[in-house]
């Protein structure tokens, strides 16, 4: 699925999931100041938001989003959305426990 900008029923009807956060719009914003400012939302947001395991998934989500996104047209983003992608993914994968890794397992998926 290529995401240009974020309409939530449209990612709904590809992917069956309906996004609740603005994590999207907020790296969208980030992206018009360069790899400092995405690395700094992702630090701001990881940091608000790694204990919650739903809003986690859908950051890791939108963190693969972006990078598709960028990986045709701004290589430089892509691969700082990789790296933090990877960075979030892994931190879900080693902290979720139980139900919450399962939640995360089934939406990413």
């Amino acid at each position: 699925m290529k995401i240009k900008t974020l309409n939530r029923d449209v990612v709904e009807s590809e992917i069956g999931y309906r996004p609740f956060t603005t994590f999207f719009e907020d790296f969208s914003i980030a992206d018009n100041f360069g790899v400092d400012a995405i690395k700094d939302t992702y630090n701001r947001a990881f940091n608000e938001w790694k204990y919650d395991y739903k809003y986690l998934t859908e950051f890791v989500m939108v963190l693969c989003w972006k990078i598709e996104q960028h990986h045709e047209s701004n290589e430089a983003y892509a691969e700082v959305y990789n790296e933090l992608y990877h960075k979030a993914n892994d931190y879900a994968l080693e902290n979720l426990k139980g139900e919450e890794l399962q939640y995360f397992y089934r939406t990413t998926d």
